[in-house]
């Protein structure tokens, strides 16, 4: 059975990413997302979750701090997971994970967010050069990254 690895950061990223839970029992699955009082409940509900550290670039410091141990943690949990693929929703939590995924020679699926339909986001501009499938929820969207695929929304 393929292994797939989801990850996103948590809030709407995640949200949009729950939306693949179909996926979920088609596949050897594993979820992961950062760690913050909305996501605990993950663990109740899906199995092999694990939980990145929660930082946001607006508060810097500390987040120079994390971003490092995320990508070890990151590391770690694909080594643990060996994943066939990983599928994300962005956003820099995801990064890493994304690239290490790459090197890996392993497939990377990256859906930028539906909440930009104008703007690519700091983690699609990146992750675009390695995604092996880029994929947009906007046909506008096409514009910014003309090799992306446009499927609609995952809503």
């Amino acid at each position: 059975m393929k292994k797939l690895m989801f990850i996103s950061s948590g809030g709407g990223h995640l949200e949009e990413l729950l939306q693949l839970k179909s996926l979920f029992d088609k596949y050897d699955y594993s979820l992961i997302t950062e760690k913050t009082d909305t996501t605990k409940y993950l663990k109740k509900e899906y199995r092999n979750v694990n939980y990145l550290l929660y930082g946001t670039k607006d508060h810097l410091v500390p987040y120079l701090f994390i971003f490092p141990m995320n990508i070890i943690i990151s590391l770690v949990l694909f080594i643990k997971y060996r994943p066939d693929a990983v599928i994300s929703t962005g956003t820099h939590t995801a990064v890493p994970m994304c690239l290490i995924a790459h090197f890996l020679g392993k497939k990377v699926v990256f859906i930028e967010t539906l909440a930009n339909a104008t703007s690519p986001t700091k983690a699609g501009k990146i992750v675009h050069k390695y995604a092996d499938k880029f994929v947009v929820q906007w046909e506008s969207m096409l514009d910014v990254y003309p090799d992306a695929e446009y499927w609609g929304t995952i809503y």
